[in-house]
């Protein structure tokens, strides 16, 4: 699978665009109530995670700000996965929480790898 390593660049890239979207879209669902609904403005503490998921989803997934909007994002997940699945049990597994585990780790590595190809903070630098 040594072939693979001259595309890491470019899974990266992908990997960061489609965590990205995907973390926009549960913050569209909260916002919005799309795809699914309904939207939950109405509680304070859904609005604030629709907002950093949204914002910061498309911010990861466009690479404009990934450093900061993934750090936020993964401290979000983490707050997410001991606020609410926790108190179902530890056990990701048995609280449904894995999916704010995974998101929570792939953000920190993200707000550690940053933008990285493929990105609006790249291509800015480029025309600049």
């Amino acid at each position: 699978m040594n072939f693979l390593s001259r595309f890491s660049p470019q899974l990266y890239a992908l990997l960061r665009i489609v965590t990205g979207l995907m973390f926009a879209m549960h913050g569209a669902q909260k916002l919005f109530g799309w795809p699914v609904g309904p939207a939950m403005t109405g509680n304070p503490m859904m609005l604030t995670a629709g907002l950093i998921e949204f914002v910061g989803g498309l911010m990861i997934g466009l690479g404009f700000g990934t450093r900061i909007a993934a750090f936020i994002a993964s401290g979000e997940m983490a707050a997410a996965y001991f606020m609410v699945h926790a108190k179902d049990g530890i056990y990701p597994m048995v609280n449904h929480g894995e999916l704010a585990v995974v998101y929570s780790f792939l953000f920190l590595y993200f707000a550690s790898m940053g933008s990285g190809t493929l990105s609006l903070k790249g291509l800015m630098k480029k025309k600049g």
